[in-house]
């Protein structure tokens, strides 16, 4: 005896052929935006604008800026916070882009081990 698998659901070779060549598509456009992702900047304030943090897409930190007036010899502690502070918003916002880009060229799609 013959199963018979309805239309749409994975009915044979052209199906599959179509997912393989679909999953190959979706892997291409990931690797674009991988690459695009790993080469933006993005420029992190924390502390009210008082220290400011360059970071790329690798989560490689480029530069940090800190104002002046919250150098203080006496309370090393206070820059430090704003340091760990500034850092982690801006390793935050490369991820939570990053996210958001593949989220749109994925969807809800998701295989674990490949993407």
């Amino acid at each position: 005896m013959k199963a018979r698998i309805p239309k749409g659901m994975g009915g044979g070779p052209s199906n599959m052929n179509a997912l393989v060549r679909q999953a190959q598509k979706m892997q291409e456009e990931m690797e674009a935006l991988q690459a695009d992702l790993d080469e933006r900047e993005y420029d992190i304030s924390a502390g009210g604008g008082v220290v400011k943090i360059k970071i790329k897409g690798t989560l490689e930190v480029r530069s940090i800026d800190i104002d002046k007036e919250v150098i203080d010899p006496d309370d090393p502690e206070t820059l430090s916070d704003l340091l760990v502070a500034a850092v982690n918003e801006a390793i935050k916002k490369v991820n939570e882009t990053n996210d958001a880009e593949r989220e749109k060229i994925t969807g809800n799609f998701n295989m674990p081990g490949m993407f």
